[in-house]
């Protein structure tokens, strides 16, 4: 009887921490095919031919068309660069540059449905080719409900939201190389 009751429990063990395991795996992912570089995150396996299990596991939980891989890799990032989660009543600075690409896009989501949160009447994002930038080409950009400087989206709404950034027609990330770590950091300025 006592071998049946230490059974039974080991038998819950596993079970939790074979759930468990899986949902990391398909939420954050970093040790089962994404990529973390600072804030940012991408599943660099997404739009290939036969992509590894975990990746398409996360495709099929997310729902969402991705790029193929031969059109482009979308990074997501829920924390600034300090790892707080990204909150809509704080102003944040997306600084530095991108990798390599032929053209990109910055979109500030909900975090609960992926759909914009960028005022209804207001720019919806950012794109390469619509910036002011510095004489260095370097830009700085801001998302948040009050008025910032130069490149900026208001935001609408409560609670947290995540950013995503898109990179199209890019060979810099074939081989996830030394390009990959310029990606911008996400810096809170102030928060309401």
């Amino acid at each position: 009887m006592r071998f049946l009751a230490q059974l039974g429990t080991m038998l819950v063990v596993a079970l939790l921490v074979g759930f468990g395991l899986s949902y990391y795996a398909l939420s954050d992912g970093r040790m089962f095919g994404a990529i973390q570089i600072g804030p940012w995150q991408a599943w660099k396996d997404v739009g290939v031919p036969n992509p590894d299990p975990y990746t398409r596991a996360f495709i099929a939980r997310s729902g969402a068309l991705e790029l193929g891989a031969t059109e482009g890799i979308q990074f997501i990032a829920s924390t600034d660069s300090d790892n707080k989660k990204l909150d809509r009543n704080c102003r944040y600075r997306i600084d530095g540059r991108t990798p390599a690409a032929r053209f990109w896009t910055l979109v500030p989501v909900s975090s609960d449905d992926g759909m914009p949160i960028a005022r209804p009447d207001g720019q919806l994002d950012f794109h390469s080719a619509r910036l002011s930038r510095a004489g260095d080409g370097s830009a700085a950009l801001y998302v948040s409900k009050t008025l910032a400087p130069e490149n900026w989206i208001e935001i609408a709404g409560d609670g947290p939201f995540s950013l995503v950034l898109s990179l199209y027609d890019t060979s810099s990330l074939s081989g996830v190389g030394s390009e990959v770590a310029s990606l911008p950091a996400i810096i809170r300025e102030a928060c309401a």
